[in-house]
């Protein structure tokens, strides 16, 4: 299809978003299918023996190369078509599983999850890109709650698959999930979607693609090594995080120069546009951190196998699917502000709650909070997803969208480095007292992580060993989960202050509001 076509209709609509949900399963099943499988490769007989710090850099790089390479995916879509964006990061993706699967080391697994994120920073952009084609701007909302709603189906199919497959095969196997999704992929895309390319064409933004990545990877590094010291005091540590926030500081600065920048700070300057993508960053942080939470809280304090676990989790991640679609339909009737924000006040009180959970806590009831609040995410993110991205002109797509995408993964690569990090030091104080009397080796062992303490417990005839590592992770999931509450809490608020009558997403009006900021980027 010609790049200068006009939007389709009817009928195709509805064909390239379907295509485009297909294409997006391959970011939600990989995101949960790791998960399912940290604590096997925690494990040093059946996986690596990833350590902590290991597990969340498998993790951090994957989501580190999407938050500043995602942007710039954004800008090859506008220079080369976003279905052939398309295109190349479902290859990239494809290979790199590979690659993974078949990794001898932890340092194998993270650079290809690394490439892995490369792949998903070229598909997140064009996808959103293409949908502001495909829709005008009064169907847009309801567009992306659609496309929000079925993470669910991903979030959901993820463990479930990979359950089986560590039931069955070696850990690697869950990676080979994806190939198949990238050649069905890849066949739809090249027949279906159009090669859209916005009248106006964005540079690549090399200097701002290595200022966000240093600055985001130095403050990753910085939290990530403070769970391996156990302390933020070290020099190494705050001297880090701080070279990270100058250095992220320094990118904004830069994208502030630029005339057409990749990742545009301009657009924060419209109230629902900053108050939309700042309450997503705090979401996501909040759900990584106790995602990496409750795979090893269900699969190592609870002792369940993986495959148990992941159907666990399956009522929880299918309410993301019941709550977009209701969201969208609520939003139209009242607001966004009241629908979102609603919903982050649920969100935060289920973290709440989650933060008193215990070793015996019934499976039922920790099923029911979760269904509970998954439903709420799903109420959060699908409404204000179509208010940010249906508030902006066609022609600012793709840099809305990268902002958008960007914004989100940056709240994930936060969300794993902070949130581990709160968990290695609070479970490293919490078991200090029952380690105290071991041989200093095997002290060392058990106070990295709750995984390597049963491991010294069984290898050493330890009594008592396993049962205070549960205790010791427990309590530490417990501050991690406070924190996290608070975190979505802060956004419930944003969403409240920032999205007054206007929060109603209708795109005209949010359009308007846009024009000064068009006219500052283009002078």
């Amino acid at each position: 299809m010609p790049t200068n076509s006009s939007p389709p209709s009817g009928r195709r609509q509805s064909l390239i978003l379907t295509v485009l949900i297909f294409a997006q399963l391959l970011i939600w099943i990989d995101g949960t299918v790791l998960s399912t499988a940290y604590e096997t490769l925690a494990d040093p007989v059946r996986g690596l023996g990833a350590t902590p710090d290991q597990l969340q850099w498998a993790t951090g790089s994957y989501t580190l190369v999407l938050a500043t390479v995602t942007f710039t995916g954004g800008a090859f879509g506008d220079r080369f078509g976003h279905r052939n964006t398309l295109l190349a990061g479902m290859a990239l993706f494809g290979l790199a599983s590979v690659f993974a699967a078949y990794s001898h080391s932890s340092g194998q697994l993270i650079a290809a999850r690394a490439v892995m994120g490369l792949g998903a920073a070229l598909l997140i952009p064009a996808t959103l890109a293409v949908i502001s084609f495909t829709y005008p701007p009064e169907q847009r909302p309801q567009a992306f709650g659609v496309l929000s709603s079925f993470a669910g189906v991903g979030i959901a199919a993820g463990p479930v698959l990979a359950g089986l497959m560590l039931a069955n095969f070696w850990w690697g196997s869950v990676f080979l999930i994806n190939v198949p999704v990238v050649l069905v992929g890849l066949v739809a895309i090249a027949r279906t979607v159009p090669n859209f390319q916005p009248p106006q064409k964005r540079g690549l933004d090399f200097p701002g693609l290595v200022l966000s990545t240093a600055g985001l990877g130095l403050l990753s590094y910085g939290l990530i090594r403070a769970g391996q010291d156990g302390t933020v005091t070290e020099p190494q540590v705050w001297s880090t995080v701080a070279g990270g926030l100058i250095v992220t500081a320094a990118f904004v600065v830069v994208e502030l120069r630029r005339r057409h920048p990749s990742f545009d700070p301009r657009l924060f300057r419209l109230r629902q546009f900053a108050a939309g993508n700042v309450t997503l960053t705090l979401l996501f942080l909040a759900l990584s951190a106790s995602g990496f939470y409750f795979a090893f809280y269900l699969q190592g304090a609870r002792g369940f196998s993986a495959l148990r676990a992941s159907m666990i989790g399956i009522p929880g991640a299918l309410g993301v699917v019941v709550g977009g679609p209701l969201a969208a339909r609520l939003a139209r009737r009242t607001s966004v502000r009241r629908v979102s924000g609603t919903a982050l006040v649920v969100a935060t009180i289920t973290l709440a709650l989650f933060s008193r959970v215990g070793l015996g806590m019934p499976i039922p009831v920790y099923m029911i909070l979760a269904i509970v609040q998954a439903s709420a995410i799903g109420m959060t993110i699908a409404p204000l997803t179509g208010a940010i991205l249906g508030s902006l002109p066609l022609t600012q797509a793709g840099a809305g969208s990268a902002v958008n995408a960007t914004m989100r993964q940056t709240g994930s690569v936060l969300g794993i480095a902070l949130g581990g990090t709160i968990l290695s030091i609070g479970y490293r104080h919490a078991i200090n007292g029952s380690v105290a009397g071991l041989p200093a080796p095997l002290k060392q062992q058990a106070e990295t992580s709750a995984e390597m303490a049963r491991n010294v417990a069984r290898h050493n005839g330890i009594p008592g060993l396993v049962h205070q590592a549960d205790l010791a992770f427990v309590h530490a999931m417990h501050t991690g989960m406070v924190w996290s509450a608070a975190a979505t809490g802060i956004g419930a608020l944003l969403v409240f202050g920032g999205f007054g009558k206007a929060g109603k997403g209708k795109a005209p009006e949010a359009a308007a509001e846009a024009a000064p900021v068009r006219q500052s980027a283009a002078a």
